[in-house]
């Protein structure tokens, strides 16, 4: 998904990049994406040995050494983040280690202080449609900051789902998510909130040019039917592990309607 949404900013992007400079922009933002995956296990493979969804990672499991995974992140993140500067542009390359940097010794970190590390950890979520836009147009700008605000704001009810659907593999780890700190019922309402905001914001592309009438219509409606599913999990008390995964569900399959009709727009 990450190469999907970087790959949108390459495409939706006015003007155009050899083939060589979008083929480093696309390894270079998955490469840097691993490396704060892989950081990202090895500061929390304690606190993933707790909990189900993720007691049977590599490190979690003592299937890899720590120290391992802790060159090979770094690595990754030292191949990849000047490959962007040098390569391509420098303003992809500084978003990219803004992105890493924020992951990993800010989002990660805060889990287990704060429910406002889900805000942190949406920066570097929104970071790839931006670093490809800026790839092409060395700039950033209202176009490529409306990419940044669509996956932005995606990423909240999209958690907040799996924070509910998660909630007691969560408490156990230590996080300090939504429903564990303020409960379901305000979960709900704020999953709602920010499903307004993501419809709201997925227009602002029609708005700025950047994408036309199809993209517009799929947009409304996939936004609509988003919004009113979480708009019901209000009323549904008795379901709510199956309410929530379906909603995180359906915002997969939201984003991906999302950035199809994009492609498709863009080619007619």
């Amino acid at each position: 998904m990450v190469l999907v949404t970087t790959a949108g900013g390459l495409g939706l992007a006015p003007g155009s990049l050899p083939w060589s400079q979008q083929l480093v922009t696309l390894l270079g933002t998955g490469l840097v994406v691993s490396a704060a995956s892989t950081l990202n296990n090895y500061l929390e493979r304690d606190t993933d040995a707790l909990m189900n969804r993720t007691r049977r990672r590599p490190l979690a499991a003592g299937r890899l050494s720590p120290q391992l995974a802790l060159f090979f992140g770094l690595f990754l993140a030292a191949l990849a983040i000047p490959a962007l500067t040098f390569l391509v542009h420098p303003l992809p390359g500084l978003l990219a280690f803004i992105a890493f940097v924020s992951y990993v010794w800010l989002y990660t970190p805060m889990k287990r202080m704060s429910t406002d590390a889900l805000l942190v950890g949406a920066v570097p979520g929104a970071m790839p449609p931006l670093i490809g836009w800026t790839a092409v147009t060395g700039r950033i700008d209202l176009a490529g900051l409306a990419l940044f605000s669509l996956m932005f704001v995606w990423q909240l009810p999209h958690f907040l789902a799996i924070a509910i659907y998660c909630g007691d593999d969560y408490a156990r780890g230590g996080h300090k998510v939504h429903p564990v700190v303020r409960g379901i019922a305000s979960t709900k309402r704020w999953a709602v909130i920010w499903s307004v905001a993501q419809l709201a914001v997925s227009l602002l592309l029609v708005a700025l040019g950047v994408a036309g009438l199809l993209y517009g219509a799929v947009a409304t409606l996939a936004g609509g039917v988003y919004l009113a599913y979480a708009v019901y999990g209000l009323r549904r008390h008795d379901a709510d592990k199956a309410w929530s995964r379906r909603l995180m569900m359906g915002s997969v399959y939201y984003l991906c309607a999302i950035f199809l009709s994009l492609a498709v727009d863009s080619w007619l």
